[in-house]
């Protein structure tokens, strides 16, 4: 049964070996370790040289910091991925949490924005065009002002600061604090011209689309029924049947309306839309959506503690395993290293694929039926109907 789950999920496993991969060449390390694929952008002998370090010097500081404002010590980016630098640095931990981090963000963002897309293709599929108006673009511009807004100042700030005025560079953090309370610190620099009055305008923005969003669709289904209800023909008068507007006409009916489905409403005495149960609706799925961009968006922070708990665990089966195997370079060393190697490759299996890949996939599974689902799937399924003849039929 335990080789079936494996078996069946084969794809998925193969999925998750190749992404892994990937991600191992985006950060440059296997086994914890960094892969020198291209040079190095940084010169330590170019430091050294500028700086007249001597040998003194270099064993009275056992650590030393590159100043890449020093001509030639900083050449540019790594052509692909982290710079291999990076793991001899004694900050390497404070780089790269802050790199995963604002990655996780945008990674949400997008992921979210996509799932507010799929969402259109719903309305246009059950014929609910006052949807994209009354709840895709408040939920989009929601979502853009406010958090694609973050995205933007992400990469604004990656664009303009380099590692040579990396000391001058504002907090980003501060500002999306400050953006909310409508203030600015002076001791935080603002990244550009005018940024204040923008982010002011996009606050106000995202919470002019708060209301669109709770009221829109009430009522717009409101007024739709009080002008079919006008120009209803008086009863016994011959005419057309009046399709519903919401809901079922019969109680017993097998099949389910479109409307009833998607929008949850229910029919009144027949024909009768339930005001009260539209606006409730709606007003559980706006606070649903607001909330939700927020508690989302941390959601997917995840990704950069599973990222940093793989890569913590990597590390400490190396240093505290793996290692013990090189003490000795000799031949006694090289038996030694036999049984090293099989107790570092056992736990690597089991702790880092078996348990670290289980807890990744279920990581993602969340991600995907929470965090993006819920931006256009309901899952509510198709209201329950038993059968039942008409009284008619019975003659």
């Amino acid at each position: 049964q335990i080789w079936l789950t494996f078996f069946e999920g084969r794809y998925l496993i193969l999925l998750m070996g190749a992404f892994s991969i990937y991600t191992g060449f985006i950060y440059n390390e296997c086994f914890s370790k960094a892969t020198v694929i291209f040079p190095s952008a940084w010169s330590v002998a170019t430091m050294a040289n500028q700086s007249s370090w001597s040998s003194d010097y270099l064993a009275a500081h056992p650590s030393l910091t590159l100043d890449p404002n020093i001509t030639g010590v900083f050449r540019g980016p790594y052509p692909f991925g982290i710079d291999p630098i990076w793991s001899l640095a004694t900050n390497h931990l404070n780089f790269l949490n802050s790199f995963k981090m604002k990655m996780s963000v945008v990674l949400g963002i997008v992921h979210m924005g996509f799932g507010v897309l799929l969402g259109v293709f719903n309305h246009v599929h059950f014929h609910q065009r006052h949807r994209l108006v009354l709840e895709f673009l408040p939920e989009m511009v929601f979502l853009l002002a406010l958090f694609g807004y973050l995205v933007f100042l992400i990469f604004y700030k990656w664009i303009k600061f380099s590692a040579v005025n990396s000391l001058v560079a504002p907090s980003i953090l501060i500002h999306f604090i400050d953006m909310f309370l409508f203030t600015s610190n002076k001791e935080n620099l603002p990244l550009y011209e005018g940024q204040v009055p923008v982010q002011t305008a996009l606050v106000v923005l995202a919470l002019a689309a708060v209301p669109v969003l709770l009221l829109g669709t009430p009522l717009y289904l409101y007024c739709r029924q009080r002008a079919r209800r006008t120009r209803r023909p008086a009863p016994g008068s011959p005419g057309e049947p009046e399709p519903l507007l919401e809901g079922q006409e019969a109680g017993n009916s097998v099949n389910a309306t479109t409307e009833d489905v998607e929008s949850g409403v229910h029919a009144h005495d027949g024909k009768h839309l339930e005001f009260s149960e539209v606006f409730m609706h709606q007003a559980i799925h706006t606070i649903e959506y607001c909330l939700g961009c927020i508690s989302n968006t941390a959601s997917y922070l995840r990704l950069w503690a599973l990222s940093l708990a793989h890569a913590q665990l990597s590390e400490v089966l190396w240093t505290m395993v793996m290692r013990n195997g090189f003490v000795r370079l000799s031949y006694v060393g090289g038996v030694v290293l036999v049984p090293v190697f099989a107790f570092f490759a056992v736990l690597t299996v089991a702790i880092l694929l078996v348990m670290e890949g289980l807890s990744a996939f279920l990581h993602a599974l969340r991600l995907h039926w929470v965090e993006f689902q819920n931006k256009f799937y309901v899952g509510a399924g198709y209201k329950l109907c038993p059968f039942a003849f008409a009284p008619d039929a019975w003659e």
